[in-house]
């Protein structure tokens, strides 16, 4: 038997009570309330829903990914024109929110009321920093995007479908031309990507426009995609020839000029670049900083605050890698011991294929391991499947060290755990069983497919997101193996702690480079210098915090949150707190700022204790 809602099992007491006291009456004060208390929810729903769905027929990318064909042929708009009319309908949205009773709602819906109404705040207040970022960078950005959306997002099933990425293919050069256009209105506000970054997005960008139809060679990474797509298609060899050919021209015409005419844009752009790295340069950079800081961490805290958490943090993480230390046996200080673990070959597979086949095999295996055991953590489980893959070559040199895609609402799509293959130096073992529960399970696979496959709340809180909640759940999911025995290789617990580290010293760094005015240098060799990873992973997360502001502060400061309402509840239920229960708690409700996530734990508190 399903559970009532809160609201269902309020509306059955009313009219329970009502027609208890007065049982030939047309109309009772309760009935009466409890038709407010229903119109006012059903206005509310109705209001999130209409809203979401809009934003999502907006954007034909963002139908794409939620499994919708409607505008499969088609890009986003990302004009000028069309910011100001999603401005206009976000206060819009906001002045309809503003006539319904929240204090007539349930409290589900007044907690969907009270997030609904900060985001639209949000985005309004926000509006005035849209061109303070770099919409093409190392990390995303629109010349990535593209192929890697047509690749991992763009199915396949029938020949309209095969139509729509060939007409995808043909509007690119559209798309780009907007994308100059909004770089050089960023160029004149002063807001220039650094030197550094210029050469890995002209490096990503020709590695598109290599090969057939290109050039004599293998098939370019995105025809050997629609290739294999469409010989999959149960149709003629002359319908799939046709196709093929067609997309081959649309490589040509639209795809091969809009590449090279960006790469040049760029290649004059990057001359008017610096070396200044930290958000600090913007216009009223100092106040973009610290606005970005409270989105991200969803807390008041800030930057020196911050900065002080993460230097906390990389000492206690410092003292835990000294007990491993000693029960290996090593002889040496931790300098010298995280030296060892950064290039003793026995922590790495070969870079070949070899290696990289046996690190995936090992990152399935974990994962699945972890599947098995779920059930001593977990009330609630994802229907979605998970998927453990390679970054792709084109984009493997400049991506992240992993990461994950959240499945399609419709199951048409599995989650996807990416590990980032390219430099095997970069991916030791000890680093595999963190990196695997983190992207996968019982990391974002968990938190994200879970809120997505929610009844009884609205789409923008099922398909939404605060990085503090999400990543600091990533985090906090590296932890909690530990807890059940996992882990026990004490290299692999080494393993744990230096991607704790990592993100202890990202707190540092962060703010380092955005409000301290510390230099690329200063931070790279602030991670060379208090971790085991290698050099060019501490070139790479500088290189993040340079182009992402604030967010890489997100992970450390949610699960030092989650922990510390996890130990709240423990404290204060004692033998009635269920981790299930907690995990529950943290999970079924879709993403959540922290003070809200708070609210909530307090509110189990409560009712698991009067059990």
């Amino acid at each position: 038997m399903r559970k009532m809602t809160l609201l269902a099992a309020t509306i059955s007491a009313v009219l329970l009570a009502g027609c208890q006291q007065t049982p030939n009456a047309q109309s009772t004060p309760a009935t009466e309330q409890v038709q407010v208390v229903a119109s006012e929810v059903a206005k509310a729903n109705a209001l999130f829903e209409d809203s979401f769905m809009r934003g999502v027929m907006r954007s034909p990318v963002y139908q794409t990914y939620m499994g919708i064909k409607q505008d499969y042929d088609k890009w986003d708009d990302g004009s000028e024109a069309r910011s100001l009319e999603d401005l206009e309908l976000t206060k819009q949205d906001l002045a309809t929110l503003l006539t319904i009773n929240r204090a007539a709602l349930d409290p589900i819906t007044q907690t969907s009321y009270d997030l609904f109404k900060q985001s639209l705040e949000e985005g309004i207040a926000d509006f005035k920093w849209r061109y303070h970022d770099y919409p093409v960078n190392q990390m995303f950005g629109t010349h990535s995007m593209v192929p890697a959306f047509l690749i991992n997002q763009h199915q396949i099933s029938d020949v309209s479908d095969a139509k729509a990425y060939i007409s995808r293919l043909n509007g690119v050069p559209a798309v780009f031309e907007q994308l100059e256009k909004d770089l050089e209105i960023r160029a004149q506000k002063g807001i220039i990507a650094p030197k550094f970054v210029f050469p890995h997005v002209i490096d990503s960008s020709k590695n598109i426009i290599k090969g057939a139809p290109f050039e004599q060679g293998d098939d370019s990474t995105l025809l050997a995609d629609f290739t294999r797509k469409v010989n999959a298609l149960e149709i003629t060899q002359t319908e799939k020839d046709a196709l093929i050919k067609e997309a081959n021209e649309s490589l040509k015409t639209a795809i091969k000029p809009a590449y090279s005419k960006l790469i040049s844009y760029l290649e004059q752009l990057a001359k008017r670049a610096d070396e200044r790295d930290g958000a600090w340069k913007f216009p009223e950079g100092e106040a973009f900083y610290n606005n970005a800081l409270a989105r991200t961490t969803t807390t008041n805290l800030t930057a020196k605050e911050i900065h002080n958490i993460g230097l906390s943090e990389v000492a206690r993480i410092h003292d835990e890698m000294r007990a491993i230390k000693d029960k290996v046996g090593f002889k040496g200080d931790l300098k010298a011991f995280m030296q060892f673990m950064k290039t003793d070959k026995q922590f790495y597979y070969d870079n070949t294929a070899e290696g990289k086949k046996a690190y995936l095999d090992q990152a399935v295996k974990v994962i699945d391991d972890m599947k098995a055991r779920l059930d001593e953590l977990f009330i609630t489980k994802p229907k979605a499947d998970l998927q453990v893959k390679a970054v792709e070559a084109f984009r493997e040199k400049a991506a992240g060290k992993a990461f994950y895609q959240q499945p399609a609402p419709d199951g048409s799509r599995p989650g996807i755990y990416y590990a980032n293959l390219y430099a095997m130096d970069a991916m030791p073992t000890y680093q595999l069983e963190a990196l695997a529960y983190h992207e996968g399970i019982p990391g974002h696979h968990m938190q994200i497919a879970i809120a997505q496959e929610l009844e009884g709340i609205p789409k923008f809180r099922k398909f939404g997101g605060y990085t503090a909640y999400v990543e600091g759940w990533g985090l906090y999911s590296e932890l909690v193996p530990k807890e059940m025995g996992l882990y026990a290789d004490p290299y692999s617990d080494f393993g744990r702690l230096s991607m704790e580290l990592w993100r202890a010293c990202r707190l540092v760094v962060d703010t380092g480079i955005h409000a301290m005015k510390w230099t690329r240098q200063q931070g790279i060799d602030y991670y060379v210098n208090n971790t085991p990873n290698a050099t060019s992973d501490g070139v790479k997360m500088v290189e993040r915090h340079v182009v992402m502001p604030s967010q890489a502060t997100a992970y450390k400061i949610g699960m030092l949150k989650i922990l510390e309402l996890r130990e709240h509840a423990k404290k204060q239920l004692g033998d009635k707190f269920d981790i299930r229960q907690f995990h529950d708690v943290v999970l079924k409700n879709g993403p959540l700022p922290l003070n809200v996530l708070e609210s909530y734990v307090e509110e189990y508190i409560a009712t698991a204790g009067k059990a």
